[in-house]
């Protein structure tokens, strides 16, 4: 029995001690999803060199570090605004804003003036690059392959791989000479160019995460491709053959681009910063200029903006290479303005310009003017303007200035836009001239009877025309539908003039005459910017002004606090709570304009209603013309109203 009981003492201390050495199944045998190539490689003991190790995709079982209170760049942790949100930011060309939000324009809207054939993945041949991207855009699908005309169906077409082992990027990118796999270079890779690369690989959410890794690292257990390219790309793409493609190099001993695809449909409860797409990503990805989200929501709702990304006014954080581009981001020209040039000097150079590659950017671009161009308005003529008189926009030497409860005498031919509504014979209020043959006005300026109504352009004495005044009747009136008199809600009306005998214009052409750009955002300018008015109104002493008159106010935020639930929606105020400054019975229906950081002038609100003229706490009420952007639209047509969304 003895001798049993130490058998079996022997039996058990074996079986330990080789439970102990026993390798990990997980550490020595290959991964069920290797490929066999590397299965190979394990079986027959080749050394895998270590490889960085991609971020994690964070999962809703990953634990995250409670979310804090507050952010020093970050509005909110939940940011709902998108690319798609054009009240902060603008639409494609091959876009327009409707309602607040950009939506795909058929594709026969795009333009057709400097652009290069695109071939499609379907062997299709599309006029230009806006032209796929419309496809693109309407099917949530990549259409395109490269630029060029032949588009043979067994022909070589674009595409992108992604090592499941690795996270290595390769493209094959086909040219004249049929084409090249390359690989991707560390130059401008980042998560907005990981996210499009993840698209084409079928995951919606885009990139976890975004890597380098050396090529010498790689290259000693696979054969790889000796050139590589860099790639810049927005966030907007489906396919990084819709990326500027440049720099094709020789490799040597530099690093190249890996990725790490998002695996999770939807963000953990506890995650950092929620995208408005669901994807979950880190506070040190938010408001840096890159799109990390792939919808963009991490740069839309910014406080301040970090690593030199550059903030709008409007709370989006844009990429440094946007400055000075010649492309406008900002809604007001920002970006574009002298002040981005200074900061664009420190921050490293543009993309280049030249490459053997064609770039989308240019034709981008190209569209973008070719449509600024189809609309020209805010910028007054100035050869019929004393510069040298009115280049203080309104300051006096007199001490604090007052506006038609005592303002400056404007030059004859200053205000373009200005217009007088002279019904029978008489006028008591204003107007804003848009273009075309629209004039827009108060609602309580007019009524429904065209014929009792004449509009005075380029008028500056209230009883006596000048030179350059045009007088023109009237077609129609439109006030708004819900237009309420006794509280003044949508104080809004267009007045469409009538045509000229054999012709679609109504206005003989007139340097003295211009039009006002209609903002189609109410974010476009924010509190405290310095905007004008005008009108023929009383002046201080009470009396009506003889000549227009003019001077700055300071738009006013929280308006509720002076005038409780008598202010609605589409209202806003206007010129400073002391009353120094402030728009008086005679200015109604005329024009309150902001200019933007590029000179341009907008219409940003209409004369309405106020108590006690120019008296402290009781700040001047003005209809907010972008609030009814979309109602204008509808009448007046989109040539008519939209210089950049259309």
């Amino acid at each position: 029995m003895r001798s049993a009981k130490v058998s079996l003492s022997l039996l058990f201390l074996l079986f330990f001690h080789f439970e102990m050495v026993k390798p990990s199944d997980k550490s020595d045998r290959p991964h069920v999803d290797d490929p066999p190539h590397m299965t190979e490689q394990v079986e027959q003991k080749i050394q895998i060199p270590s490889l960085p190790i991609p971020s994690p995709t964070l999962l809703a079982t990953t634990k995250t570090p409670k979310t804090p209170e507050s952010d020093e760049y970050l509005e909110s942790f939940t940011c709902r605004k998108s690319r798609a949100s054009c009240d902060v930011a603008f639409c494609l060309p091959w876009e327009r804003c409707i309602d607040g939000k950009c939506t795909c324009k058929p594709p026969y809207l795009c333009p057709v003036e400097n652009v290069n054939p695109v071939c499609g993945h379907d062997s299709r041949n599309y006029r230009s690059y806006c032209q796929v991207m419309a496809l693109s855009c309407r099917t949530r699908k990549s259409y395109m392959s490269h630029f060029g005309d032949n588009c043979d169906v067994n022909g070589p077409k674009f595409r992108t791989s992604i090592d499941e082992v690795t996270g290595l990027v390769k493209l094959f990118v086909p040219d004249s000479n049929g084409g090249e796999e390359l690989l991707v270079c560390k130059k401008l890779w980042n998560m907005a160019a990981a996210n499009v690369a993840c698209k084409e690989q079928k995951k919606p959410l885009g990139a976890a995460s975004k890597d380098v890794v050396e090529y010498q690292t790689l290259a000693a257990f696979m054969q790889l491709p000796r050139r590589c390219v860099s790639i810049y790309c927005q966030g907007y793409e489906m396919s990084l053959a819709e990326c500027v493609i440049y720099d094709k190099v020789e490799v040597h001993r530099g690093l190249v681009a890996t990725a790490t695809c998002y695996q999770e449909s939807t963000a953990p409860t506890d995650c950092p910063f929620t995208c408005a797409n669901g994807k979950c990503v880190t506070l040190n990805q938010t408001c840096n200029g890159i799109d990390d989200c792939g919808d963009r929501s991490d740069e839309m709702c910014c406080k301040k903006c970090k690593k030199n990304a550059f903030r709008c006014k409007t709370g989006v954080c844009i990429y440094k290479e946007a400055l000075v581009d010649d492309q406008i981001d900002c809604l007001d020209g920002e970006d574009e303005s002298n002040k981005a040039k200074s900061k664009q000097k420190s921050l490293s150079p543009p993309l280049p310009k030249n490459s053997e590659y064609i770039s989308p950017m240019n034709e981008t671009k190209a569209d973008r003017k070719t449509l600024e161009a189809k609309l020209f308005c805010g910028i007054p003529n100035a050869t019929t303007v004393d510069d040298d008189e009115v280049v203080h926009r309104g300051k006096s030497t007199h001490g604090r200035v007052k506006r038609v409860v005592g303002g400056v005498p404007a030059k004859p031919t200053q205000i373009q836009w200005q217009v007088a509504l002279e019904e029978n014979k008489r006028i008591d209020c204003g107007g804003a001239y848009i273009g075309g043959c629209w004039v827009i006005t108060a609602a309580h300026c007019v009524r429904p009877s065209p014929r009792a109504f004449r509009v005075k352009f380029s008028l500056w004495k209230k009883s006596r025309a000048q030179d350059t005044t045009d007088i023109v009747p009237v077609e129609d009136i439109l006030i708004h539908p819900n237009y309420v008199a006794n509280t003044y809600e949508n104080d809004i009306a267009l007045v469409k003039l009538q045509k000229l005998p054999f012709t679609e214009k109504c206005l003989v052409d007139n340097p003295a005459i211009s039009a006002v750009c209609v903002p189609w955002s109410t974010q476009l300018f924010q509190p405290n910017h310095t905007c004008s008015i005008s009108g023929w109104g009383r002046t201080a002493e009470g009396r009506s002004a003889s000549v227009l008159l003019w001077a700055n106010v300071s738009l006013i935020d929280d308006c509720g606090r002076f005038y409780g639930n008598r202010f609605k929606p589409g209202m806003m105020c206007a010129g400073d709570v002391e009353g120094s400054v402030d728009s008086c019975q005679g200015d109604s229906g005329g024009p309150l304009v902001c200019v933007d950081e590029l000179g341009v002038s907008y219409l940003w609100g209409i004369v309405s209603w106020g108590e006690r003229c120019g008296q402290p706490g009781f700040p001047g009420v003005y209809t907010q013309v972008a609030h009814y952007f979309e109602w204008i639209r509808l009448h007046t047509g989109w040539p008519a109203v939209t210089k950049f969304n259309s």
